[in-house]
């Protein structure tokens, strides 16, 4: 018998190089006051402002310079609301997405924003739907662009957490991967790295479902070889198999859970700042190690470790592979936790803050906070 399972995600996704072109037209459609959400250099979201207000829309910019935290999060909404904006787009990685995802979802919000982040407030569902939104990814890793939490610091606690609510998938995902032709080479695999975690982990969670299991296993593969052209020289065909990967990783996530590497990855990105694909990147092959020692049935993972052995030439082996792995990463200039500034005291706060992390519920094996410790030690 098949397994029952839901599956949520964006209303509408659009995948396709050369996609841009219609997001003016379909932003248009449901909101002609538009907060466009973008990073820290405005001329990136020139053009597609322009082409908003050629289509009748009045644009105010909101810039994001960081990864999104709560008074980031709170002047956003606060000039949202200033401006009357009736829809929220945004043009940018992963934490453009996630703040623009959190501004939708906040600007018609009565209760303050702590009351439904998780962790450290409350945890409410929100009140009140968001405000139409848009996300169109220039980065390939988050996946952000379909899911239905964004991650928010929350400085007073040194904790990055999700505000999550079913109705904050967006309207649309516009995916082109024209949008990530160029992207500077620490970017791509740190981002890489991450959108690769993104598949291993739901395919190993203990919440994995038919639906899961076949865009996981599609994308494994295809992302490892992917990720190694494009540290060997520009390739848009590699950018395009990159941006499906980050996809899947965003579909599957959200809909089959992460596991220790994430679980391990919020705590350490709230204590020290680290950039979240690297720390991603450096964890995910200690991880996989801890787990597949750990972990009742190890089918799953070993069908890991031949996808990992035959990218990178190992033996078939969790511990060879994981080995290689590491290996390569380290070689294509992935810093260790270490050198990104992720010192023992982090280590140890982040193993003990992740057994309340929602990403750890869905792990394949139970690790101890003295694993976690082990874990993040080998990967420094």
């Amino acid at each position: 018998m098949t397994q029952a399972f839901a599956f949520a995600t964006a209303t509408e996704i659009l995948f396709g190089r050369g996609k841009l072109v219609e997001a003016p037209a379909r932003i248009a459609a449901l909101g002609r006051r538009v907060l466009l959400v973008g990073g820290a250099t405005p001329a990136r979201a020139a053009p597609l402002a322009s082409a908003l207000a050629a289509a009748g829309c009045t644009v105010t910019h909101f810039a994001v310079p960081r990864e999104p935290d709560v008074p980031l999060i709170e002047a956003g909404v606060a000039l949202a609301r200033t401006t009357g904006a009736d829809v929220v787009a945004a043009l940018g990685g992963g934490a453009v997405i996630d703040a623009g995802k959190a501004i939708a979802a906040m600007v018609p919000a009565p209760r303050p924003m702590l009351d439904h982040l998780e962790v450290v407030g409350l945890g409410l569902p929100l009140d009140v739907a968001p405000l139409p939104f848009i996300a169109i990814p220039t980065t390939a890793g988050t996946g952000a662009e379909v899911t239905r939490n964004a991650v928010i610091g929350v400085p007073d606690h040194a904790r990055k957490v999700s505000l999550r609510d079913a109705r904050m998938l967006p309207r649309l995902a516009l995916v082109d991967p024209a949008l990530t032709d160029g992207c500077p080479r620490a970017i791509t695999l740190a981002s890489g790295l991450d959108a690769i975690t993104q598949v291993i982990e739901p395919f190993t969670s203990t919440r994995a479902n038919p639906l899961t299991d076949a865009l996981c296993a599609d994308a494994i593969p295809r992302g490892l070889a992917a990720l190694k052209r494009l540290m060997q020289s520009e390739d848009a065909q590699a950018r395009d198999e990159m941006a499906w990967v980050s996809l899947c990783g965003g579909l599957t996530l959200a809909n089959a859970g992460l596991g220790a590497v994430h679980g391990l990855a919020g705590p350490l990105g709230g204590l020290t700042g680290a950039a979240h694909g690297a720390i991603c990147g450096a964890l995910l092959p200690h991880v996989l190690r801890a787990n597949r020692r750990a972990v009742a049935d190890p089918a799953r993972l070993d069908r890991v470790a031949g996808w990992l052995s035959e990218a990178f030439e190992s033996a078939p082996d969790m511990d060879s592979a994981a080995q290689a792995l590491s290996a390569w990463s380290q070689s294509a200039g992935l810093p260790g936790l270490a050198a990104q500034g992720i010192g023992p005291e982090a280590r140890a706060a982040a193993a003990q803050a992740a057994a309340t992390s929602s990403s750890m519920k869905a792990n394949p094996a139970a690790l101890s906070a003295a694993d976690l410790v082990a874990v993040q030690d080998a990967a420094a």
